[in-house]
């Protein structure tokens, strides 16, 4: 009979190290868990980048954190989705929202439905279908509301990083977390190819039956097992950020994403930043456009087996994928769940292992096709775009495209991260669409199909009208707050 597992010890300095220490005590309060809080890895994404995905409002459920403490009182933002602009020059922009786009009618999905009225030349924007869109372009914001057309969206949140981290840290010590301040100086590995013992500068040392990396990019404890990472820098080409933090400013509730020679810059309230290729791009004149800028170096790839042993790689110790789309946090929230409900015993039978690295190869490799389809159907002349155009893409990703190239289908992957609306969003944004339309469509006659299009827009319209300003909605749950 195995023993069960007592202790275990996270390692990192950031966010995601205080999310993994605070999840597992949480949920699993019988175990004696440390956290080593090393300095922060200033090129650990998941640490670094403000915008978020919608999955972090669940995880802060999970651990019984309200939105009054994940919010209100870190001076987070709530956000809907993105805004690209520049990704296909003869294109307007278009918003990916968090949303289902279009009223399903009929037995088929409503982005076929807009194909037909595409080609027929009278459908609007697909994303004007988007209630979530609507409330965004209009600088709105409500939260799911029964009843209305608002009922469905999701949406992330904008964080205000140092504010956040105290928080999760001060939850991490009220769940009663053991914090430890270090630095690792050496990592022991005994012949079971188990993390043995971390050494400390200037002595000492800590041991656990389970270790997790947060340490990003470095994985100062995964690392030392192997060296394994998967490159996917032919289907990613942005190799280098510049981020710049300046002054707190409202967040928009639509993130812009703006695609330039070189790869694509943004702005999220304070913190702005330029992603770029840097064989393509003239160093020097995007340095001088954000001149306190932090450099940092990307090196787009996943383990393929982040827990090896008895260490667990989450965040950028795993994977390391530019943040175009907002999966670094995810990603790392996603592995800490997984870890959660995979707990292993301190034998660390190498079946539970194998099914978290499976889930984990799985959720990573369709984040990296999903951030490589917004390159692969960009139509912009440079030649990085060009060369971006020109690569093969996965496999998994060449399946995705081929489908819906040829009448809008879209297969599912198990651990997919975003929903058939959101991918149609972005194949329909910069101008990917079928050669024919799905014959099934036609159990819809086009005249009732274009009746119920023109509602559900009208219906948007009218609920747009109705909501308040994202400022507004903010300061009104501050003010209920302070009561």
């Amino acid at each position: 009979m195995t023993e069960p597992l007592r202790t275990v010890l996270v390692a990192g300095g950031g966010i995601t190290g205080w999310y993994a220490a605070a999840a597992i005590k949480r949920r699993a309060p019988f175990l004696d868990v440390t956290m080593l809080a090393t300095r922060g890895a200033p090129d650990a994404l998941a640490d670094r980048i403000a915008c978020t995905l919608p999955s972090i409002r669940g995880f802060h459920a999970d651990l019984g954190i309200g939105e009054e403490d994940a919010v209100l009182r870190t001076g987070a933002a709530c956000r809907l989705g993105t805004l690209f602009s520049g990704w296909a020059d003869d294109l307007p922009d278009y918003a990916h929202v968090y949303d289902r786009y279009g009223q399903r009618f009929g037995a088929t999905s409503f982005h076929l439905h807009w194909l037909r009225a595409r080609r027929a030349g009278w459908a609007d924007a697909f994303d004007s279908y988007a209630p979530a869109a609507a409330l965004a372009r209009a600088g709105r914001f409500v939260p799911p509301t029964p009843g209305t057309p608002f009922a469905d969206h999701d949406y992330g949140l904008t964080l205000d990083l140092p504010r956040q981290e105290r928080m999760v840290r001060a939850f991490a010590d009220h769940v009663g977390v053991r914090i430890l301040a270090g630095e690792i100086a050496d990592v022991a590995i005994d012949d079971r190819g188990f993390v043995a013992r971390l050494t400390l500068v200037g002595g000492g040392s800590l041991a656990a039956d389970l270790v997790v990396d947060a340490t990003g990019p470095a994985a100062r404890l995964r690392g030392a097992i192997d060296q394994a990472v998967d490159d996917w820098s032919g289907w990613l080409p942005c190799d280098r950020l510049l981020i710049h933090a300046g002054a707190p400013i409202e967040p928009p509730v639509l993130t812009p994403v703006v695609a330039h020679a070189a790869g694509w810059r943004w702005s999220s309230g304070a913190q702005t930043g330029i992603a770029y290729a840097a064989a393509h791009a003239d160093e020097a004149a995007l340095a001088a456009l954000m001149p306190d800028g932090d450099r940092i170096a990307i090196r787009p790839g996943m383990r393929r087996a982040p827990w090896r042993g008895n260490c667990v790689a989450i965040g950028d110790s795993a994977t390391q994928v530019e943040p175009l789309e907002w999966c670094n946090l995810h990603l790392a929230l996603s592995a800490i769940d997984r870890l959660v409900t995979m707990l292993p015993d301190a034998a660390m039978a190498p079946v539970e292992a194998a099914d978290f690295n499976r889930q984990c190869v799985a959720e990573a490799e369709r984040v990296r096709d999903f951030v490589a389809l917004h390159y692969v159907a960009a139509r912009r002349p440079e030649p990085m775009w060009r060369a971006c155009a020109a690569t093969p893409p996965p496999d998994s990703l060449a399946h995705t495209l081929t489908q819906f190239a040829e009448r809008g289908r879209l297969p599912f992957y198990e651990e997919e991260t975003f929903s058939r609306d959101e991918w149609a969003a972005v194949l329909i944004g910069q101008g990917v669409l079928p050669r024919r339309v799905d014959p099934l469509v036609e159990a819809v006659p086009a005249d009732a199909a274009a009746a119920a299009m023109a509602r559900h827009k009208a219906d948007i319209a009218a609920a747009v009208q109705r909501t308040p300003t994202h400022a507004a909605w903010l300061a009104a749950q501050a003010s209920r707050l302070s009561r």
